[in-house]
C-alpha cells in the first residue's frame, strides 16, 4: 500500500499523477465493494476458514504480477533493524494501548507510556539522518504536514461512520444483514466512479478546494443518513451513501496527490509510508472511539452519537485542507510554466 502510489510517481508524468492516483482509487474502491460480497458468498456455502484460504491463490497472483513492476534502485541504504524494532514496538503498543483504554485502564496507561518511550527513542536515534525510517523530516514541509493532518482527521471520521453505520441500520432501523450490505454498497461504488474524475481535476485545480468540497459532500451525506428514518423512502439512504462516497473520493485523491507532490521524488516511498501511517492511525482511533461509545451508551444510542461525531471530523478535515491553498496555487502555476516550456 505504501509503495503503490510511490511507484506511480516514477512511471507517470508529473502532470498526469492526479489521474493515475484516481485510477488507483477506483481499483481500491471496487475491491472494497467486492470483498464483502465475496465473503458473504463464501460463508453461504462454506465455513469461515475459507475466508482466509481464498487469499492463497490471490496472493500467488499478486506475487506473479510483482515481476512486472518497474525496477527502482532506491537509496541503497542498509536497513537499520534497531530502528525497525523501535518502530514496531512504538506503533504496536500504541494500537494495543488505545484498544485497551475502555476495558483495561491501568494496562492501557502502561502500554501508552511504553509506546511513548519507544517513539522518543526512535526519534532520537533517527534525528539528522538523510533517510530516516519514520520520515518526520517531511513534516517540516507545510503542505505535506497539512495533508497528513487532514488525512488522519478524515480517516478518524470515516472509520467512525463505517463502524457505526451497520449497527445503526440493523439495530436502530431493524434492517437485515443483507439489506444493510446493499444499503452501504453505494459508498465504495461512488468512490470508484468519482476517483478518476477527482484525479483529473487535481491536475488542474487547487487540491485544497477539492478537498474542502469533498469534505462538505461527505459531511452532508453522513448528516443526512443520521436523520434518515425507517419511514423515509427506501432509496433515500443509498443516495446518502453515494454522496458520502463521492465526497470521500473527491477528498482523498487530491489529498494523496498533494502529499506525494510535496515530497522530493527520491522520498516517494517515505511519503507513501507516512501516508499509510496517517490512514491507519485515523482508522484505528475511529474504530476505538466507536467501541468506547458502545461501552458507555446503550446499543441504539451509540451509533446515533457516533455518526454526528464522524461527520464533524470529516468537515474539519476539509477545512484543514484550505490551510495549504497558497502552496497549491504556486504548484499549479509552476506546472503551467513547465508545460509552456
Amino acid at each position: 500500500m505504501a509503495l503503490g502510489i510511490a511507484l506511480l510517481r516514477l512511471v507517470v508524468p508529473q502532470h498526469r499523477l492526479g489521474a493515475a492516483i484516481g485510477w488507483n482509487a477506483l481499483t481500491v474502491a471496487l475491491a472494497s465493494a467486492a470483498g464483502p460480497t465475496l465473503g458473504a458468498t463464501i460463508l453461504s456455502s462454506a465455513s469461515w476458514p475459507w475466508l482466509f484460504a481464498v487469499n492463497i491463490p490471490i496472493g500467488a497472483l499478486v506475487l506473479v504480477a510483482a515481476f512486472s513492476l518497474p525496477y527502482t534502485s532506491g537509496t541503497r541504504l542498509p536497513v537499520d533493524f534497531a530502528s525497525v524494532a523501535l518502530s514496531g514496538a512504538a506503533f504496536g503498543l500504541l494500537v494495543i494501548g488505545v484498544d485497551s483504554v475502555s476495558s483495561h485502564g491501568l494496562l492501557a496507561v502502561a502500554l501508552l507510556a511504553g509506546a511513548s518511550t519507544f517513539a522518543w527513542l526512535l526519534i532520537r536515534r533517527e534525528r539528522g539522518r538523510i533517510s530516516p525510517l519514520v520520515p518526520l523530516d517531511l513534516l517540516r514541509r507545510v503542505s505535506f504536514r497539512v495533508s497528513v493532518v487532514a488525512s488522519v482527521v478524515i480517516f478518524i471520521g470515516q472509520s467512525t461512520a463505517l463502524v457505526a453505520l451497520p449497527f445503526y441500520l440493523q439495530h436502530n432501523l431493524n434492517l437485515t444483514p443483507l439489506a444493510t450490505g446493499l444499503y452501504l454498497l453505494p459508498w465504495p461504488l461512488s468512490v470508484a466512479l468519482v476517483g478518476p474524475i477527482a484525479g483529473r481535476l487535481s491536475d488542474k485545480v487547487a487540491t485544497s478546494w477539492l478537498c474542502l468540497l469533498g469534505g462538505i459532500l461527505l459531511f452532508a451525506g453522513l448528516a443526512s443518513a443520521t436523520l434518515w428514518t425507517a419511514s423515509a423512502p427506501p432509496f433515500a439512504f443509498p443516495i446518502c451513501m453515494a454522496i458520502c462516497g463521492a465526497g470521500f473520493g473527491l477528498f482523498n485523491v487530491p489529498n494523496n496527490r498533494n502529499m506525494f507532490m510535496s515530497a522530493p521524488p527520491e522520498r516517494s516511498g517515505a511519503a507513501g509510508g507516512l501516508q499509510g501511517v496517517a490512514r491507519l492511525t485515523g482508522q484505528t482511533f475511529g474504530a476505538v472511539a466507536v467501541g468506547t461509545l458502545f461501552q458507555l451508551l446503550p446499543l441504539t444510542d451509540a451509533p446515533r452519537t457516533a455518526l454526528p461525531v464522524g461527520a464533524a471530523l470529516i468537515l474539519a478535515a476539509g477545512v484543514i485542507s484550505v490551510l495549504r491553498t497558497s502552496h497549491d496555487l504556486r504548484s499549479i502555476s509552476d506546472d503551467h510554466r513547465r508545460d509552456a516550456r
